[in-house]
């Protein structure tokens, strides 16, 4: 996964603002000793700068896109000389990761990454690593006070919602009573509940549509080809459909073609090849699916190196990296399936 820059709005390396750019006064075009300079704190970029070690924690890597996390650490760590990667084996017991995290903090590592198996239980390790002077890069999860972490990096989940629902709303805008389902993830966790907002709201600006039906799934194959069975079952006609994650929506599509239906269009989530090369065949019920880029692990990765360079993100005036990044929901169909096809995790 080679492309790791495009969806995230903040541009690394190349996209740095020069240093010698001059600020210049609104009123004269003459120079003054007296005119602001321009900031001329460095920028992270490629070139090698002050050897930076980086602990990374994450939890097991029991779905695609955690394996993508992982993936998308590692190489963007290769990528640079002056970085050296401590990473752990992922875990999902709570008490197993603290420990390994506090392993990273004995060693004294330059920053910490961390997703945490669960955010609110890790933020403790969190405090306890930023009050040993080590900043802490917080991917995705989050824990429970900022005061746990310097910079938090992660996704959009009300953004997925919103984006496909806009995007399956221009796509049915012009059909009377239009029917469509929802097949979400798992209740109990807060993303899933701010997908199904996200897109709820969409939905609102298209009153010739109607969420007739809405199943939970858990993330996997099989629990996806259940609930969808479930939901084309009790619903004889619908016209379109929103699955809020790739891998169970291979279980989904395995219920969609032993049903025999193909009268509606499917939108995906979160950007696994194999929902990348469906949309690309375009062959099926499937044609597009919105991001939720485990691109943002490399993300991380960029900006503990440039925490641990005491440097700025190119692109960007302030002296310090920002202490919030939140990447992009980008939909992705055949209009764009080429651009994003080097980022689908398996």
């Amino acid at each position: 996964m080679p492309e790791f820059t495009s969806r995230r709005g903040l541009l690394f390396g190349a996209a740095a603002v020069s240093a010698g750019v001059l600020v210049t006064g609104c009123t004269s075009n003459e120079s003054s000793d007296d005119e602001p300079a321009a900031n001329d704190q460095p920028a992270a970029d490629d070139k090698p700068g002050k050897p930076v070690t980086i602990g990374f924690a994450g939890p097991q890597a029991d779905h695609g896109w955690l394996n993508a996390i992982n993936d998308n650490a590692k190489k963007r760590a290769e990528k640079y000389s002056d970085v050296t990667l401590e990473i752990t084996e992922g875990s999902n017991d709570t008490a197993q990761q603290i420990g390994q995290i506090e392993t990273l903090i004995n060693k004294k590592v330059d920053v910490l990454v961390i997703l945490p198996a669960d955010g609110k239980a890790l933020t403790q390790v969190g405090l306890k690593a930023m009050r040993a002077g080590i900043p802490v890069v917080n991917l995705d999860r989050i824990f429970n006070t900022p005061q746990a972490y310097r910079c938090w990096v992660g996704g959009d989940n009300y953004g997925m919602g919103l984006n496909a629902g806009h995007y399956i709303g221009e796509k049915l805008k012009d059909k009377p009573d239009a029917k469509v389902v929802e097949l979400a993830g798992l209740d109990n966790l807060e993303l899933t509940k701010q997908r199904t907002q996200g897109f709820d709201d969409a939905l609102k600006n298209y009153p010739n549509i109607k969420k007739v039906a809405r199943q939970a799934a858990e993330f996997t194959v099989e629990s996806g080809q259940a609930k969808m069975a479930q939901l084309l079952q009790a619903q004889s006609q619908i016209d379109a459909l929103w699955n809020h994650d790739d891998d169970q929506g291979v279980g989904a599509l395995r219920a969609i073609e032993q049903a025999g239906r193909d009268e509606f269009l499917m939108v995906g989530g979160a950007g696994a090849l194999s929902a990348f090369e469906a949309i690309k065949a375009d062959n099926g019920v499937l044609k597009a699916t919105v991001l939720y880029p485990p691109t943002m692990a490399a993300s991380a990765i960029d900006l503990a190196r440039a925490l641990g360079q005491d440097k700025g993100v190119g692109g960007l005036a302030e002296f310090e990296i920002p202490s919030t990044v939140t990447c992009y929901s980008a939909v992705v169909d055949k209009e764009n399936i080429d651009k994003y096809m080097s980022t689908g995790f398996k």
